[in-house]
């Protein structure tokens, strides 16, 4: 864990006060008191709204399922924290963490888990499909590895545009043997383009553990020539000027595949 950059007394906020988080540059791994105190009301945020989730889920009052983040907080709050505001991010069917540390009131992420006209999707997604374009939020997918080739597309759609941002994409070791996520992977390497594969590996798949003798995941895309990822490990907050290296390096700055200027002809 990162270790917070000490403020000098002139510095200090008054209590009561917000001071605005400024994200670390580059390279930074410095943290502000004011930054960590954010990262743990995000993370105690989450734990709670799954507390009270996993209440509401055995009194019958949501439907379907209902695939709780708790002991995952950190990954997602770390993340986060070294992203921009325009950039995609897209995740699997445990969900609900991602969408209330992208941004997402509390309140229609609760309606929508309990069926109510004012949830995300009018109280038809339920748990695993729920979406904001104003937070940029694609989802919530109920198909083990189905995000991982549309948040490709959303980082094609950041490369065609030329708008500089970045798709995060998020999918467990569950779905890291899947054939999609590495068809994605391979067009991504091919194409260049600016997305940041983010395994969380909560070590079970499908509900069953996963033997520590496969070994870790992330070197399975050597053959690819993708950048190496760091490990996210539940409980612990990512270091954050390795995170954010990995999300400035990862913004597309090559000619896409398709050039732009060719719209008009394609049309």
């Amino acid at each position: 864990m990162a270790k917070p950059a000490v403020k000098p007394k002139d510095e200090s906020v008054p209590a009561g006060s917000k001071s605005p988080a400024k994200p670390p540059s580059p390279g930074d791994n410095s943290v502000s008191i004011d930054q960590l105190k954010s990262y743990y009301r995000d993370m105690l945020l989450i734990r709670r709204f799954e507390e009270r989730a996993g209440q509401l889920y055995g009194m019958g009052l949501i439907g379907g399922f209902c695939h709780l983040y708790i002991g995952q907080e950190a990954v997602v709050v770390g993340m986060q924290s070294t992203i921009e505001a325009k950039d995609s991010i897209i995740t699997s069917y445990r969900d609900h963490g991602h969408m209330l540390a992208a941004g997402m009131d509390p309140k229609g992420v609760m309606s929508e888990l309990t069926g109510r006209s004012t949830g995300y999707s009018k109280g038809k997604g339920g748990s695993m499909h729920m979406f904001s374009r104003e937070k940029n939020f694609y989802g919530g997918h109920g198909i083990v590895g189905a995000q991982v080739p549309i948040g490709t597309g959303l980082a094609f759609v950041h490369k065609y545009n030329g708008d500089k941002n970045v798709a995060l994409t998020y999918f467990g070791d569950g779905s890291a043997n899947q054939g999609q996520v590495y068809e994605a992977m391979n067009m991504a390497a091919l194409w260049k383009l600016p997305v940041v594969y983010i395994i969380e590996n909560n070590r079970y798949g499908m509900g069953r553990l996963r033997p520590q003798r496969q070994g870790p995941l992330y070197p399975r895309d050597a053959d690819l020539s993708l950048p190496r990822p760091f490990d996210e490990r539940p409980g612990e907050v990512p270091d954050q000027g390795r995170g954010r290296q990995v999300s400035q390096r990862t913004r597309s700055d090559r000619p896409c595949a398709q050039d732009p200027a060719r719209r008009e002809e394609d049309r």
